[in-house]
């Protein structure tokens, strides 16, 4: 597990007006084109909350993720989780929507921090805001790789939609939080 940002220099808060966001590329035009178009509209209307890593005194973002709300059919799940729920329609979780780096940044750990940043918050709103897990929907094989190698697991019938449940996220923070 990464340091925490703070430790590294890095910075990541939420998305505001002081960002630069203007030279972001991450090599996905999609991805690209979130940050520099979408994000502050999705923050202001409140469907995803986008979180930046900056280096200050600097405001270039380096990398980038979102979270939001939503939920997943109980029957989505793999079974052996699913008898362990109660049998709600719908179970809530919490979604990391996108996750990017600069591609100035690979292999510098950037990706790593995101991601247990975005872990790391999901996991103390939890306990305020109900969440079972925390999903994601990999943009390919590759980014579905990633976060399995994080401990993340597949849905049955979507392997590009991954989770991690809070449970798992209790053990690891905890145990680094005494």
């Amino acid at each position: 597990m990464s340091a925490p940002p703070e430790k590294t220099g890095y910075v990541i808060e939420p998305l505001g007006k002081r960002h630069d966001r203007a030279a972001f590329s991450c090599g996905d035009a999609a991805l690209d084109t979130y940050l520099h178009k979408q994000a502050s509209q999705d923050a202001r209307r409140r469907v995803a909350a986008p979180f930046v890593l900056v280096k200050p005194p600097s405001p270039v973002v380096i990398g980038y993720y979102t979270l939001s709300q939503m939920s997943v059919h109980l029957g989505d799940l793999p079974p052996d989780i699913a008898k362990k729920l109660p049998k709600y329609p719908e179970v809530p979780v919490t979604l990391i929507g996108r996750l990017a780096r600069a591609e100035g940044h690979r292999g510098h750990g950037i990706g790593e921090l995101l991601l247990m940043d975005a872990l790391r918050r999901s996991w103390a709103l939890s306990s305020e805001i109900a969440a079972f897990a925390v999903v994601v929907d990999a943009k390919d094989e590759r980014a579905g790789a990633f976060y399995e190698r994080y401990e993340f697991q597949p849905f049955p019938d979507q392997p590009q939609r991954l989770f991690m449940p809070m449970a798992k996220l209790d053990k690891l923070f905890s145990e680094h939080n005494p």
